[in-house]
């Protein structure tokens, strides 16, 4: 894992992005697998409800928490908060504002924990790596007037800048380092993780498909559907009469999948509407349908391949189940650096 922070043009202030979030995993077959085991469960067996987060003041002081004697400023706070809601396309919900911004404090006292210990280790950063980072940075946006007012508009200077990105390359220097002590996942892990969570690998029936679409409104008039209709009638006839139907399809049909021939992959029943979902699994691989209709329009409907629900095998999934393991070692690992950082230090929240 590594701690992943976003420089000032882009999020305005030092932070640990998610740096308590669960490692997502790598494959589908292992993205739901959970913990077995409840912490901090109740006499019933469900988890006990976390308690609510102490009321933020409206007014902050000018100095909102103080890291082993180095002061973590309302600017800088301030910053962070209206960056995570510009990323969320809204302010923070009133209802939530306690809990968001606690949260965000504690990512920046995180964050400024892991700066110190970069520096107490005597992490180097080459001033080439910072214009790397700079350059980077620049690049997301179109020209260099919109790359300064961006600067402009969050307060920024370039020596700021320049300085942000600095401890950025540290702090993911110094988790790089920490995260390289962590072994990764035996054959045996995977193996037994596979064997203990067997639902995890159970793969739905699933049909690959192409479809020719015209479409036509439910409560289009009827000359419109009866136009529509006519079309994909006549795209039916020359289907049937062995004409290519991907070409038909590229030609023809009006669904976003026309350019590549109509290919809609594998699916499963539950992700198509019902009346598509009814024929295509009836078809066998090689058929044409009749004509189908949906909400969207008229269909034409081949079958490419047929599967069968089946467990994958081990074989196929171990890469993804290592992956996700060794992802979750090493967010536990880093979990508990940040915990082993935050018991030696002395921490001052002041809101």
């Amino acid at each position: 894992m590594k701690l992943k922070f976003v420089a000032c043009v882009l999020i305005g202030a030092a932070c640990v992005i998610a740096c308590r979030k669960a490692p997502a995993a790598s494959a589908q077959a292992v993205s739901t697998a959970a913990t077995t085991g409840q912490v901090g469960a109740g006499a019933s067996g469900k988890p006990a409800p976390a308690p609510p987060p102490k009321p933020v003041p409206t007014q902050l002081p000018d100095v909102v928490a103080r890291v082993n004697g180095e002061n973590l400023k309302k600017a800088d706070f301030e910053r962070m908060v209206h960056t995570l809601e510009q990323r969320a396309g809204q302010q923070i919900p009133a209802e939530r504002r306690d809990e968001i911004l606690r949260g965000a404090l504690d990512q920046l006292v995180v964050y400024t924990l892991l700066s110190q210990e970069s520096r107490n280790r005597g992490i180097k950063v080459e001033e080439t790596e910072i214009d790397q980072k700079v350059e980077q940075l620049r690049a997301k946006f179109p020209n260099q007037e919109a790359f300064a007012k961006a600067l402009t508009e969050r307060g920024m200077t370039m020596d700021r800048l320049k300085h942000d990105a600095r401890v950025d390359i540290s702090v993911t220097k110094l988790m790089d380092a920490e995260m390289a002590t962590e072994p990764g996942p035996s054959d045996e892990d995977a193996k037994n993780f596979y064997d203990k969570n067997p639902d995890r690998f159970k793969q739905g029936e699933k049909v690959r498909a192409s479809h020719i679409l015209i479409k036509v409104d439910q409560k289009a008039p009827p000359a419109a559907k009866q136009k529509a209709r006519a079309e994909i009638d006549a795209v039916l006839k020359q289907a049937k009469a062995g004409g290519d139907f991907a070409k038909l399809a590229q030609e023809r049909s009006q669904d976003g999948s026309a350019a590549q021939g109509g290919d809609l992959n594998y699916f499963t029943r539950e992700q198509m509407v019902p009346e598509f979902t009814k024929v295509a699994f009836e078809l066998k691989p090689g058929q044409i349908s009749d004509v189908v209709e949906t909400q969207f329009g008229y269909h034409i409907i081949k079958v490419v391949d047929h599967q069968e629900a089946r467990t994958m095998p081990y074989e196929q999934v171990s890469p993804q189940i290592k992956q996700y393991l060794g992802n979750q070692k090493k967010q536990q690992h880093a979990d508990a650096f940040v915990d082993g950082l935050k018991k030696k230090s002395k921490i001052e929240v002041l809101i």
